[in-house]
């Protein structure tokens, strides 16, 4: 449905919820609150130059990745925002080993997962990071089970009810769907609101662009060397050679190929035995950003042909190759892996 441009996020989320009689107003207030604590982790990037929270902590997370100050200080900002809003029975982060638990007698009927920070090795040289989030049903009886548990977690992307991102970049932009396409909302920080800027997002059906880290290209497999060659190859008649467009941050890649199409590419290699699916994560990166990107008319597979959105989890941090983008240079890369081209 066609929105009218400039109205808040506020607004934007009531009007939706009107659309729904059935609707209790939890998932609405859900994502009031996440955008709460999106807005106070944009207070802290815009000063962490100023306010000693740049380089890290001094200790690893769950993935093995050295702890950013501005990692841990994200992570916490929403822990504790969301821990006692009451609409959530559980959650999981990147930063956190196990499930987190929200305060007694707050359980409600929703999970999130989240990744706090992503991109926080390009923190320190002011390139654009983001929060990722995934919103689920919770499928545990709350009667038994006031707080919910990780089986409330380990859902297909399939069964998603919202997911969304805040891009910390030049402005400050939220990102997200609720099934019915996707909206963007850019923060005016002399007021403290989100407003609509991008109503009805539609990702290009094909592109010139592509995004991949070009340095692991001899540590990918036969096909996806195969794939990154046909598009570097000059052909008038096929469009070629496509445009690398690579910042090394997911959610800023992710949104630049969203708005001006492309594909994006984080395959499986041999780099790293310890990471033989890749290092993108599946429950708070592939699957949200999966959401969003069929919700706008692009196709998110992963470097097999398996739709991520209807893989099933097996652990709170698996992790899994993404392919995501516009439909046409994700077809293409399906034909060339799969030998149909």
């Amino acid at each position: 449905m066609s929105k009218p441009f400039g109205i808040t996020v506020s607004r934007h989320i009531m009007d939706s919820q009107r659309l729904h009689p059935e609707a209790t107003g939890d998932l609405s207030g859900l994502l009031s609150e996440l955008i709460v604590a999106a807005k106070t982790i944009n207070a802290e990037v815009n000063m962490a130059g100023l306010a000693d929270v740049l380089g890290m902590v001094g200790k690893t997370n769950i993935q093995g990745e050295h702890v950013q100050k501005l990692d841990e200080l994200a992570n916490n900002t929403i822990k504790r925002r969301m821990a006692r809003c009451g609409y959530i029975c559980v959650m999981t982060s990147e930063e956190e080993a196990d499930i987190i638990p929200v305060a007694e007698g707050s359980a409600g009927k929703y999970t999130l997962a989240f990744d706090p920070l992503d991109g926080s090795s390009n923190i320190d040289v002011n390139v654009s990071i983001g929060t990722i989030f995934s919103i689920h049903r919770r499928i545990s009886t709350n009667d038994l089970t006031p707080q919910g548990d990780e089986a409330d977690l380990l859902q297909k992307g399939r069964a998603q009810v919202a997911a969304g991102y805040i891009i910390y970049g030049s402005s400050t932009m939220l990102v997200f769907t609720t099934g019915e396409g996707v909206h963007g909302f850019t923060l005016d920080p002399s007021v403290g609101e989100f407003y609509l800027s991008h109503p009805d997002i539609r990702v290009p059906e094909r592109s010139k662009y592509f995004s991949v880290n070009e340095g692991n290209y001899n540590f990918w497999n036969s096909e996806v060397r195969r794939f990154v060659e046909y598009l570097k190859e000059n052909d008038k008649e096929t469009g070629r050679p496509y445009n690398a467009r690579y910042i090394g941050s997911l959610v800023a890649d992710f949104h630049r190929n969203l708005i001006a199409g492309g594909i994006f590419l984080y395959p499986r290699d041999n780099r790293n035995p310890a990471k033989p699916h890749g290092k993108l994560r599946l429950l708070y990166e592939a699957a949200p950003l999966a959401f969003l990107v069929e919700q706008a008319g692009g196709r998110a597979i992963t470097d097999e042909g398996v739709n991520i959105m209807d893989i099933e989890p097996k652990s709170l941090h698996q992790r899994v190759p993404l392919v995501i983008g516009s439909r046409h240079e994700v077809d293409l890369f399906e034909e060339i892996v799969t030998g149909k081209r």
